[in-house]
């Protein structure tokens, strides 16, 4: 009797009752490590990231910050830390300044203009490459993203050729017309628009092979079902394929604008920001007032105005770019 008291007892010692008062311990069983080493262990292999983001990305970002607000010159090289401390001067000072004023104006242009004209004709190109065209097709994607890889130097040498005025394909074949051909890079009417053009060339590829990706991610079924409801090529384009393709455009307006707010290697290769500071753009305006000048608190002070241009243009476009693709 007292056996069988015993094993009953036993057993409503190990039931759910019981199991329910029990100490749980740490997830996965007594073998899994504890979340603290777990984590120990990541930062631990992520060290080597951190140390190089610190050295070579924090570090610079906060000693600019710090920066733009003192006189630092080529004086101060050697002796950071004497630097004069003169407050909100040089941010001040800039929107005084003829210079930075016209390459902010320049920079606003080769965005308005730029921007939309890579976005739309790299949305055209992908739609021929993945539905107009299809025998040699990778041959053509390659042709298109090729400039994307090459390098400035290259490109400025092609670009040059074709702009000459005098020995130059577009002034070979205006004379073949009868017309003078305008000396495209020296000019201040034209000089802008070549830039812009030779950056539309250089970037379509970048644009195109992300809206390709987009289109092949499209339902087949969805464009049967618009041609069965008899929807032409340019209804399906408008009503079908461009909807669809609102994400991958927000992503791809985003990423092309930071690049135009940025432009910096088309002017200083071609131009130099001339004629006449026509071609001057905020990035070349910072690196020529910081390494020909050595005004080096000022032109952080203009990399962080940049900069929060930059971050507000990209807010405004995810704000209303967004509501569209949700």
């Amino acid at each position: 009797m007292s056996l069988v008291t015993g094993s009953t007892a036993d057993s409503a010692a190990t039931g759910p009752t019981a199991l329910s008062k029990a100490p749980v311990g740490p997830p996965g069983g007594p073998g899994r490590r504890p979340l603290g080493r777990h984590n120990l262990h990541g930062w631990l292999f992520s060290t080597p990231f951190l140390v190089l983001f610190g050295v070579f990305m924090l570090l610079p970002i906060v000693a600019t910050l710090l920066m733009s607000f003192t006189d630092f010159g080529a004086r101060d090289v050697t002796r950071p830390f004497e630097a004069e401390f003169v407050g909100f001067d040089n941010y001040t000072r800039l929107f005084d300044d003829d210079v930075f004023r016209t390459a902010l104006f320049n920079t606003g242009y080769f965005v308005v203009v730029g921007v939309p004209l890579t976005v739309v004709l790299g949305l055209l190109v992908a739609v021929l490459l993945n539905n107009g065209i299809d025998r040699a097709r990778t041959f053509f994607r390659v042709g298109f993203y090729a400039p994307v890889v090459t390098t400035i130097v290259a490109v400025a040498v092609v670009w040059r050729f074709v702009l000459d005025p005098s020995d130059g394909l577009v002034a070979g074949l205006a004379s073949e017309l009868g017309l003078t051909a305008p000396d495209f890079l020296g000019s201040e009417t034209w000089a802008m628009p070549s830039l812009i053009a030779m950056a539309v060339w250089r970037n379509l590829g970048t644009v195109m092979v992300l809206f390709i990706a987009g289109l092949q991610a499209i339902p087949a079924e969805v464009r049967e079902a618009a041609r069965l409801d008899g929807a032409s090529a340019w209804q399906e384009l408008r009503r079908v394929t461009v909807p669809l393709l609102r994400p991958t455009m927000l992503y791809a307006t985003v990423i092309t604008s930071i690049g135009y707010l940025n432009v910096f290697e088309e002017p200083f290769v071609m131009t130099q920001g001339g004629p006449s500071n026509a071609t001057m753009t905020v990035s070349l305006d910072m690196y020529q007032e910081g390494f020909n000048f050595f005004h080096m608190g000022y032109a952080s002070a203009m990399a962080y105005v940049l900069f929060v241009v930059i971050m507000a243009i990209t807010v405004l476009q995810l704000r209303l770019l967004k509501d569209n693709t949700s």
